[in-house]
């Protein structure tokens, strides 16, 4: 148990560190994103606007931001790198801290759905990328929040099934 906790320790803190680092870089764009006079988040273009905003937000992007939108889009490639596997580690570092082989192995299928979700973001950063150079969205909007949706779901429960059990002491096994 203790190799394995601790490659799987190790990997989290790597993922954090990348994570931290990349999530840094896109905050300090997203200052700059603007669209017809108006401010426009990433979080935004992945779940709250509507089809005819995004085309409208997309479309009236001058050159400058449209370069900051992509360069964001780029630096979420590296951030997926940190927070997918880091998603995944925590999901097994909790494992191993559990007796229950259903816990067990609730965890180890929520940390192989994060490479779901990790498909999942790079699919909507191809949506986005590809918009952005032709702002006319058709029918694949629906498609496109579905798979939107699902990797926030799989992540945030890969982020909060774990944590009960990481806030355990170390030498107390989890029986249930």
């Amino acid at each position: 148990m203790n190799l394995s906790y601790n490659r799987w320790k190790g990997l989290f803190i790597f993922g954090l560190g990348l994570f931290l680092g990349t999530a840094f870089c896109m905050k300090w764009m997203e200052t700059d994103l603007q669209a017809n006079g108006e401010k426009f988040t990433i979080m935004g273009l992945e779940l709250f606007y509507t089809k005819e905003k995004l085309t409208s937000i997309l479309s009236g992007l001058d050159a400058r931001v449209q370069t900051i939108l992509r360069y964001h889009l780029y630096f979420d490639f590296a951030f997926m790198a940190g927070v997918y596997p880091g998603i995944t580690s925590l999901c097994m570092v909790a494992r191993e801290k559990l007796v229950s082989p259903l816990f067990k192995r609730i965890l180890y299928v929520a940390a192989w759905l994060q490479l779901v979700a990790w498909a999942g973001d790079i699919i909507e950063n191809y949506y986005l990328l590809s918009w952005i150079q032709e702002p006319v969205i058709g029918n694949e909007f629906g498609w496109y929040h579905l798979i939107v949706g699902t990797k926030w779901v799989i992540a945030l429960a890969g982020v909060l099934l774990p944590i009960p059990f990481l806030l355990r002491s170390k030498k107390n096994k989890i029986l249930f």
